[in-house]
Formats: C-alpha cells, structure tokens, sequence
C-alpha cells in the first residue's frame, strides 16, 4: 500500500470516528448524562402504603451478607413489608447467618428458605427467585423487591421505590446499584461498565411510554406483583443469563410501564479487587449479550475497534504521517468520548484524569467479550459461583 493510501484510510478511519462519537454525543438518548435519578413521587396517605415482599436470592453470599441484610431488615416503611432469603445450595452458611442476623438487629420479619437445586432450563437465581416469589404470593403483596444479596439499601429506599412507582404509574421501578470503585481496577472497570451499559440502554428512552427500549437493573426491581404475574415472572425469563434485561423486555412487552435510572442510595457492597474477579463478573455475559451470534461478535469488536481505539491511534499515525486532518479528527473523537465519560466518573467520585484512559478500558472490555466467546465455544458458557450455562439463553432483542 502506497504512502497516500495509507493517509487516506488514517483519515477516513479518523473521520468515521469522529462521526460515530457525534452522534453518539446527541443521537443516543443523552446516555451520558447521569442525571436520571428516582423520579419523586407523592407518598400515600399513612393508611394507604401498599405491602411489599422483598425477595433476596443469595449463593455464598456469607461474606457481603452483614453488611446487606440488616439494611433491608432496618427498612423505615409504614407500609406491612416482609424479607424472604431464599438460600441457593450455599455451602458457607449463608442461610443461617441470614437467620442470626435476623435474630440480632431485628426489623421487618425475614423468611428463609431454600428450594433445592434448579431443574434443568432455569438458572440458579432465577430458580432461588421463583421459589421466592411463590412464599410471597401467599401474603398477597401490591409489590415485589427483588434485590440481590450484595446490595445495600439506605433506610428510606423502600419507601421512595413505592413512592416514585405510584406516583409515575410505573409497573416496574429499578435502580442501578451504585457498585464499588475503590481499587485500581475498580476504578478503571466499574465507572466504564455502567457507561457502556447506558450507551446500549439509554435511560431516558426506558422509561418512554411506547419506546423499545427496555433495561433494569437486578440489584434493585420493584416489581408490581400484578404485572409480574401478566409477564409471567420468572417462568419466561428462566434461562436468561441477563435475567435483569429480559426481566424488563418481559413486562414492557405484557404492556407494563418501566423506569431505570441511577441510584443515589442503593450501593453494592462486593468487591472486585483485582482484574481476574471483573474479567469473570463481565465474560460470563457478554456473548449472551450478543445472543450467541459470531457474526455480533465480529461486528461488536469492529465497533468497539472504530469508537473507542481508533481516535488515539489516528491522532498518533496521523501525527507520524504528516496528516493534519486524521490528528484533528483523532483527537475530536478522543476529546468527545473524554467528555461524555466525566460525567459518570463524578457520579462515581472519581478523578477526572482516568477520563482519557477510556479507550484502555475498552480495549480491556473486547478482551472481556473474545474471551467469553471462546469460553462458550469450549462448553464452559457462562460460569458463576460454581454453576456453568454452556447454553444460556439469549437476551431478547431490543427491536
């Protein structure tokens, strides 16, 4: 290849670049922005709280356990609100630290239960959830919390969930955990994990009555009991690996209204320390993410290639070659991914210097998704705390 061909493709590589990041920065639904919090809702009248029952699946959930439950346990809502554990074969006392717990702090009433090993077709939580779901029905709630055992809820949480529900009309409410970003790789990984997340699922247009667009976060789902049982939760969804996204595809698609936005309050208290435990928590999904298909694949790792390495490679070559035009163009895609990534490095309290060292995040992010895709070619599928799902199901199109 001759030396103007080669400056033709930095360019044109640069420019398309470019392109892409701005209509990212105005054409997909302001996901950057971090400003779709609960919305405010009217709180009912004393006599009118609606009940609730909180559904907490938990695997070997011991090590995060006390710093969860007593947070559910100490729930200020005026409202009748009960805690069903349900205990997923754990083998480090989960269910009995749960039951101590309970014991000491006091609080809403907890449930412990365990069904059993999931028969094939369903995952493990969602197995753990449907068992949960079925001791709540008897109590005849308005509402269900599913939250994952790892997540802490600030006191008045309930209450501002059921709130924000009511008052929106909303038949699911779900807030995205704010996760935990303390070690190096936390802090490189995490902020940039609910980024892109947003980039796929843009909160404003979940939460628009009659768009596709349909996400939640399974950390914290309020879920109304009525339409849960219209979508028929979790039978539909019983092998989604992405069980959060199908969960919402499956109660936007029964006619339901949904929410998702970032939560202020809501924090989960697991650890990522090192890159070895974010590499499985993101590779154990990410080709279920992309239903399974290679030709996703190919497509995902060439769009990633184009967004977020191409702008500080061309602004580089473009520099060495002597072609003003791909630098500039490198370098406006770079400054436009720079500054839609800030937001959400403040929203997560962290350093605005580690915006620039987005595209090393998503360099790392495509290793992630290769390597999930060859973990699932193995037979090894989406592995987690000692299951495997070498055949997850996919997650449904967002049309």
């Amino acid at each position: 290849m001759g030396q103007t061909a080669r400056v033709s493709v930095i360019v044109w590589t640069a420019v398309g670049s470019l392109a892409a990041w701005l209509w990212l920065l105005l054409g997909q639904g302001f996901f950057w922005r971090t400003d779709v919090r609960l919305p405010p809702g009217e709180e009912p009248a004393p006599d009118d709280w609606p009940s609730v029952c909180v559904v907490v699946p938990a695997r070997d959930e011991a090590a995060v356990l006390p710093e969860s439950l007593p947070s559910l346990l100490a729930q200020d809502y005026p409202g009748r609100a009960e805690v069903f554990l349900v205990d997923d074969g754990s083998s480090d006392g989960t269910g009995e630290l749960a039951r101590d717990l309970a014991r000491r702090v006091g609080g809403l009433p907890l449930t412990v239960d365990s069904p059993g090993e999931p028969p094939a077709g369903w995952t493990g939580k969602l197995w753990a959830v449907r068992h949960g779901v079925g001791l709540a029905r008897a109590r005849a709630p308005e509402y269900l919390l599913l939250t994952d055992a790892d997540i802490a809820h600030a006191p008045d949480s309930l209450r501002h969930l059921v709130a924000a529900a009511r008052g929106g009309g909303f038949d699911l409410v779900s807030q995205m955990a704010r996760l935990r970003a303390e070690s190096l790789w936390e802090r490189l990984v995490v902020p940039a994990f609910v980024y892109f997340f947003a980039q796929l699922y843009p909160f404003r247009r979940i939460g628009r009555r009659g768009a596709r667009t349909a996400a939640a976060a399974g950390g914290c789902v309020l879920l109304r009991t009525e339409a849960a049982e219209r979508a028929r939760i979790p039978d539909t969804i019983r092998h989604a690996v992405i069980d959060d996204v199908a969960l919402a595809r499956a109660v936007k698609d029964g006619g339901g209204h949904i929410w998702l936005g970032l939560a202020e309050r809501v924090d989960s208290v697991r650890p990522y320390p090192r890159l070895h435990d974010l590499w499985r928590m993101v590779s154990r999904s990410a080709y279920a993410q992309l239903r399974h298909n290679p030709l996703l694949l190919l497509g995902t790792v060439a769009g990633l290639t184009l967004v977020y390495l191409a702008p500080p490679v061309t602004l580089v070559a473009g520099l060495a070659a002597g072609a003003t035009a791909a630098a500039l163009a490198g370098a406006g895609a770079w400054l436009v991914m720079t500054v839609t990534y800030a937001p959400m490095l403040r929203y997560y309290r962290q350093p605005l210097w580690l915006a620039p060292l987005l595209p090393f995040t998503a360099f790392v992010y495509l290793l992630m998704t290769v390597d999930s895709a060859v973990q699932h070619y193995r037979g090894r599928g989406a592995a987690w705390k000692g299951r495997t799902y070498a055949r997850a199901d996919a997650v449904p199109d967002e049309g």
